[in-house]
């Protein structure tokens, strides 16, 4: 009846706190909706931000999302150390119990018998401790090993974010000169084109002559859109790798240079990408981690000792009772599961072998991207070089043509026309080749894990 009734006078109440949930809901003014609504649909303040390549690096590896999910990966794997390490410390706890009760006493004739209510109070502390388990030993460095593991990919995440941006930074970089390019050759075909006007009026030149530079002109230009397209495309993927809002503005600062370190030869870059790569000391540590997770599961096998004890106070009434207590040294021998332990010793034995493969697998994998890497750079020096020797050519060819066209009345057209297209194919070949000796040095840098020193 006394439960009944409880739950009688829940029901109103509980009914009256829903209505007036939903009472202050409607009474939401429109007004607050409307200027939340018009708060959401403001444009966003913009803010300027100038970055070096360096600096572009940099943040990406303290504000990526992917940098930042890596990082709680390690926070992680730091509660599982705890966790093992815990099993193996003492284990503490207490109840107080104060019940009421009554206890049948058989059946005498015809009718049960029971025993008049009576109370017991139990007040209690237990304790256990593991003194000896190698099994939760190995478990407890298997989980260490873990957190190094966790602490290397959060590296070499970091490390591929850093080098995603860098790439990214270059293609920007590519993308502004190929706009100061194009707009250089706006400029020389924009002054034979007033120069050709010219020489129309004085009879020495054409209307074709006129019409082909102004198609050279307006191709120019449309290639001068596609280079703007390009270096607002790379801005955004730039600024989504940095973390960054759509309100901000980015100015890339850096420019491309030839200046760059002469590459180690092959063993000398390979030793050096072994000693530093964090995916091959992540591999070395899930390769441990794998051993004492092997040895944790085989060390189940043997024999633990458990201490086991606890102290407290029984009675009818916690002021009428007595203390009692309970001590036990415990030794556990396993004897027979089923064959579920040797199944896990199967299953882990695997698990190693797998890992040893994998580590194969990284060094070839490393081994690979530092000679590419090195193949790369020493073939975008090579064209980087001969792209301003064909530009300093071209340069001459057009300076000849146009002096030549300039001076003589007779002079063919064409031949300015073709320097000044072998001038864009230079300057083109050197954009292409500047781009590709920067994507390679940032590419070499993280092929030998050194990605945080490069200037």
């Amino acid at each position: 009846m006394g439960r009944t009734f409880r739950r009688a006078r829940l029901r109103p109440l509980s009914a009256r706190v829903i209505g007036a949930v939903a009472l202050a809901l409607a009474l939401i003014p429109a007004s607050f909706v409307s200027a939340a609504n018009s708060e959401r649909d403001m444009p966003l303040p913009t803010q300027d931000v100038s970055l070096s390549l360096r600096e572009a690096m940099a943040v990406a590896a303290q504000h990526n999302p992917s940098v930042l999910l890596s990082k709680e990966r390690i926070e992680a794997a730091k509660g599982d150390v705890t966790t093992q390490l815990g099993a193996m410390l003492p284990n503490l706890s207490s109840n107080v119990r104060e019940s009421r009760q009554t206890q049948f006493l058989g059946t005498f004739g015809l009718s049960p018998v029971r025993t008049a209510p009576f109370s017991i109070f139990d007040a209690r502390i237990s304790a256990s401790q593991n003194i000896f388990s190698l099994s939760l030993i190995q478990r407890w460095r298997a989980s260490r090993e873990a957190l190094h593991v966790a602490e290397f990919d959060a590296e070499s995440s970091r490390f591929d974010t850093m080098a995603g941006a860098g790439l990214t930074y270059t293609e920007g970089l590519k993308a502004a000169a190929a706009m100061s390019m194009r707009q250089a050759n706006q400029q020389m075909i924009q002054d034979l084109l007033n120069m050709t006007k010219t020489r129309r009026k004085e009879g020495a030149a054409t209307g074709l002559d006129v019409a082909r530079l102004e198609g050279q002109l307006a191709n120019e230009q449309q290639q001068l859109v596609v280079a703007q397209a390009d270096l607002e495309r790379a801005k955004n993927t730039l600024a989504n790798l940095l973390g960054f809002s759509s309100a901000v503005r980015l100015t890339l600062t850096d420019q491309f240079t030839l200046d760059l370190p002469d590459v180690e030869d092959g063993r000398a870059a390979w030793e050096r990408a072994v000693s530093n790569r964090t995916e091959v000391q992540a591999q070395t540590k899930r390769v441990r981690a794998a051993e004492l997770t092997y040895s944790s599961i085989t060390g189940e096998r043997l024999p633990a000792l458990v201490a086991q004890g606890d102290t407290g106070l029984i009675g009818n009434r916690w002021n009428n009772s007595l203390e009692t207590y309970n001590m036990a040294l415990v030794l556990q021998i396993p004897l027979f599961d089923g064959g579920q332990r040797e199944g896990r010793i199967s299953t882990a034995r695997s698990q190693l072998r797998q890992e040893a493969l994998r580590m194969q697998v990284v060094l070839n994998q490393v081994r690979s991207e530092v000679n590419d890497a090195r193949i790369a750079v020493s073939a975008a020096k090579e064209k980087a070089i001969l792209a301003q020797v064909g530009l300093q050519a071209a340069m001459k060819e057009s300076e000849f043509a146009r002096e030549r066209y300039a001076h003589l009345t007779s002079a063919s057209q064409f031949d300015v026309i073709s320097a000044i297209t072998a001038i864009g194919r230079a300057r083109d070949n050197l954009v292409n080749a500047l781009f590709e000796l920067n994507a390679a040095r940032v590419n070499y840098a993280r092929a030998t894990g050194m990605l945080d020193r490069m200037s």
